[in-house]
């Protein structure tokens, strides 16, 4: 008895002398449907897409996490089965159960009507596919290709600031898409002045965690195609980008207010980590590639060595054998998007100075391995990074 209460003293000791750290990642999950409540009746099924999302998170085991493209509901009963259906039993190819105990979810403006003819079409809504253009953000039904925070560690709701609204003509030096066969605005006046910046929307969610409140600077750009001649999903790709970049800057920023009328950028002395599906390659891609290269580079953004995995590397020789050459390096890229995109880096985990970093990567195992089966469930792959 003697000895087994001295080795469980000596592990004690060791566990307490074990730094706090944390994993931080983003994943898009792919979980939204076209139709209003289909997330919901697909996790109310047995879906064995959201089952490799799940085994995938079990695999990982982030402390917190953003998820991108996963549908918003008021009821959260999307996430609620998320949580108690797919991430709380042990899935095939993925780990022990996992259990988050805080989250964050609010809306969106993806699917939101704007009641304006933003695709200058020369209706309103419309029918088909087409009527998301006209929604604030493209999307076929509100909350449509939403975001879910999922923490350890308690969320600070009383301080989480949304940027939902903040119209785009408020952001200085906006890059206003210009029609370039007339030379004039893509939108008349009337309209520009109501444009929301945020495809999405943009949150600074603060966790209190074992390091100190860490602030998830969450989002989810439009990808920066699926325009015309005019490019205006490139412009506001770009600027949903630069956003942040004004967000960490500092000074005084009257324009920058939130969804709760508190104006101003992120305090100097705040820990944060940005994450998400940023919809932009620093090289390769249609994306303006300035604005990820500023937040990249940013002074308050740890440098680090970029994520990477096999299956990324193995995935680009196949394209490049194919013709689809990138100058990026093949085994930093996120995601496979087709024959014609190729792979691309789009999907980012940048923390904020003051963290050490301990490792990262990107969940996309080589072809021949056994967790190839569970990585497959997105176009995505989820992103890690681990600090201390």
């Amino acid at each position: 008895m003697t000895l087994l209460l001295a080795a469980c003293s000596s592990t004690t000791a060791i566990d307490d002398a074990i730094p706090a750290q944390l994993r931080l990642a983003t994943y898009n999950t792919s979980l939204y449907s076209d139709e209003s409540g289909g997330l919901i009746r697909t996790l109310e099924g047995d879906s064995s897409h959201a089952r490799k999302i799940a085994a995938v998170l079990q695999q990982v085991r982030p402390d917190l996490v953003l998820l991108n493209e996963f549908d918003y509901d008021a009821g959260h009963r999307a996430a609620d089965l998320f949580q108690q259906r797919y991430l709380a039993v042990a899935q095939p190819g993925g780990g022990e159960p996992l259990h988050y105990p805080y989250r964050y979810l609010a809306p969106v403006n993806t699917g939101v009507q704007s009641g304006l003819d933003l695709d200058n079409n020369g209706e309103i809504g419309g029918s088909g596919r087409n009527r998301g253009n006209d929604a604030w953000g493209y999307g076929l039904h509100p909350g449509q290709y939403g975001m879910l925070v999922l923490s350890r560690y308690p969320i600070d709701e009383s301080a989480v600031r949304t940027f939902q609204l903040l119209k785009w003509s408020a952001l200085p030096g906006a890059q206003r898409p210009v029609d370039p066969d007339m030379g004039t605005s893509f939108w008349n006046d009337a309209t520009w002045s109501q444009l929301r910046l945020s495809s999405k929307s943009h949150w600074d969610v603060p966790v209190r965690t074992p390091l100190g409140t860490v602030h998830m600077l969450a989002s989810h750009p439009t990808p920066p195609v699926f325009d015309g001649k005019e490019k205006r999903n490139a412009a506001r790709n770009h600027d949903e980008l630069r956003l942040w970049k004004e967000y960490l800057d500092g000074g005084d920023k009257p324009w920058l207010c939130d969804d709760q009328g508190r104006c101003g950028g992120l305090g100097r002395d705040a820990r944060f980590v940005i994450l998400g599906d940023l919809n932009n390659d620093p090289v390769d891609g249609d994306g303006r590639h300035d604005a990820i290269l500023e937040l990249l580079e940013h002074p308050r953004v740890l440098r680090f060595p970029t994520p990477r995995s096999e299956g990324a590397e193995e995935t680009g020789a196949v394209y490049a054998e194919k013709g689809i050459i990138r100058r990026g390096a093949a085994q930093h890229a996120t995601g496979d998007f087709g024959p014609r995109s190729g792979t691309m880096r789009l999907d980012y985990v940048l923390p904020s100075t003051g963290f050490g970093h301990l490792g990262s990567g990107v969940f996309w195992p080589a072809n021949d391995s056994p967790e190839a089966k569970i990585a497959d469930g997105s176009d995505h792959h989820l992103v890690w990074v681990d600090v201390h």
